[in-house]
């Protein structure tokens, strides 16, 4: 394909343009946009300028606009605008979607490759080694290129249909690039950049919302929303690494032929796959990830190996729920010792700003911790803690996690030293400070302190409003249809109803609840 060449052209008006002429130039963006798309976010090779792109996109969005009866569920465009659902449907794979046999030890490791090697008759059989993405595992469906689903992995048999929420996600392909088979079902992974992970908890902790534990829980949280516009811009990507079922395709008679051919339909494999046939390159692999799993970003919490020939595994066969010819070999879980990222600052529902610890995600005491309070700024200065700082984590009474201390590392420069905010993160209302604290003086004009008033108000040991959530009161904050606690008791069940998630019973049951608690008062 000729890579710029639309970039450069001054397009026909879209009033002098007949339907055969808008039928052709649309098919002809579509084939340019994916083929940007692909070489930006599959080759990292982008082929012509970001505003060049936008001018591409811009036309065919006008195009699709003036000649709706060329509308295509495959069109670059579909990754906007998409309209919310009320339920996500559930749908049946294409092949059963198996787990993998974790393991933790060299030993148990050394058994399995022997295992392989006397039911293979090889003395060397190749395995491919892949870092084991932390993420959320999809199934996504093309026929003849196009991509008609994709689901979550649920029970294994059947997942939830999340194609409007797929369709935002940039490392997805609507389309396939090359020829593509007839029909074609890959698994792959939905995984959260720690960049990303880190400024959205940064946003989530601003409006006094609970942070996520981890960049797992954070990207399956947004691939089961019911509104896919909320995912779109999202620091959400794509890996893929199996082909589950293919027809009128390429013979592919390996794992490894599979990992070289996806990238040619536009489906993003790891750069860091590789094929071995000694148990010692498997132990090394093992150990460099284990130690530098830090440097990558995004989450990883082993590797995964697998038998290379396809041959081979039918002969292997599976178990009830895992394949005889794969295996999952996880790192040891991190333990109280992580990074600092950043320090941000919560407002909580009395105005006073906290200081909180963003942290790289790590286990304590069986819990994983992602945010941890550091109290106060003279606590931050008395134990010296400045964000890129490897810090020791504790959970105070065994339940609220706080950085106990900071780890030296004395090669490392450090970044300058953390500062109070002068304005409120959440309002922009100019604070002060009164003994060891910040405050905020906006009072229930403060995004953050009304979400945490209306919080309290309806909890358990204030007014006991059944159904009247933290997830609710932040819908009715945001959309500002409740600015004070007199409102809430105002509020019509015509406007429940409008909220996220609900049906006209669960409107009527959160109506009457409140005014069960208004009766009370």
């Amino acid at each position: 394909m000729d890579s710029g060449s639309r970039s450069q052209v001054a397009f026909k008006n879209l009033a002098q343009l007949n339907e055969r002429e808008a039928k052709e130039q649309i098919e002809s963006l579509r084939k340019e946009i994916e083929y940007h798309n692909y070489h930006y976010y599959v080759k990292n090779s982008p082929k012509i300028s970001d505003e060049a792109f936008d001018r591409l996109f811009h036309r065919l969005e006008e195009l699709e606009r003036r000649f709706p009866q060329f509308d295509s569920a495959a069109s670059p465009t579909q990754r906007v605008g998409a309209k919310p659902v009320s339920r996500l449907k559930k749908v049946k794979h294409a092949v059963l979607m198996l787990s993998l046999n974790a393991v933790s030890s060299e030993k148990e490791v050394e058994d399995f490759i022997e295992s392989v090697r006397r039911n293979g008759g090889e003395k060397e059989e190749e395995f491919v080694l892949e870092p084991k993405f932390d993420g959320f595992s999809v199934e996504l469906v093309y026929r003849k290129g196009d991509l008609e689903y994709g689901a979550t992995r649920g029970d294994g048999e059947s997942g939830e249909d999340i194609s409007a929420n797929l369709r935002m996600v940039r490392q997805v392909p609507l389309k396939l690039q090359g020829e593509a088979p007839e029909f074609l079902a890959v698994r792959g992974e939905i995984y959260m950049s720690r960049t990303g992970f880190q400024e959205l908890n940064k946003q989530r902790i601003k409006n006094n919302e609970e942070a996520f534990a981890n960049p797992r829980n954070a990207a399956a949280g947004m691939m089961r929303q019911l509104d896919p516009n909320r995912i779109k811009g999202g620091p959400l990507g794509a890996i893929f690494y199996d082909i589950l079922r293919i027809e009128g395709g390429p013979r592919l008679d390996s794992d490894w032929d599979a990992l070289r051919q996806m990238p040619k339909w536009g489906l993003r494999t790891d750069e860091h796959n590789k094929k071995v046939t000694s148990i010692d390159r498997i132990i090394r692999y093992h150990h460099r990830f284990q130690e530098q799993r830090e440097e990558l970003d995004y989450e990883i919490d082993g590797i995964v190996i697998k038998v290379n020939r396809f041959s081979l595994r039918e002969r292997l066969g599976t178990r009830q729920r895992s394949p005889r010819w794969a295996l999952a070999w996880k790192f040891s879980p991190k333990k109280e010792i992580t990074r600092l990222r950043e320090i941000v600052v919560s407002v909580g529902r009395t105005g006073i700003l906290t200081p909180v610890a963003m942290l790289e995600p790590v286990n304590v005491g069986g819990v994983t911790v992602s945010r941890a309070t550091l109290h106060n700024i003279d606590e931050v200065r008395r134990k010296d803690v400045r964000p890129g700082d490897i810090v020791r984590i504790e959970r105070a009474g065994d339940v609220i996690p706080e950085v106990v201390k900071r780890i030296d590392e004395p090669a490392k420069k450090r970044q300058s030293e953390f500062r109070m905010p002068k304005e409120c993160p959440s309002c922009g209302s100019r604070v002060y400070r009164e003994g060891a604290y910040w405050f905020c003086p906006a009072g229930l004009s403060c995004f953050a302190q009304l979400t945490g008033h209306l919080i309290h108000f309806a909890s358990r040991s204030a007014m006991n409003i059944s159904g009247l959530g933290e997830k609710i009161v932040k819908q009715l904050v945001r959309r500002e249809m409740v600015r004070n606690l007199a409102q809430l008791y105002r509020l019509p069940v015509e406007e429940i109803k409008q909220l996220e998630g609900f049906s006209d019973r669960s409107a009527e049951k959160l109506y009457a609840s409140i005014q069960q608690a208004r009766r009370a008062r």
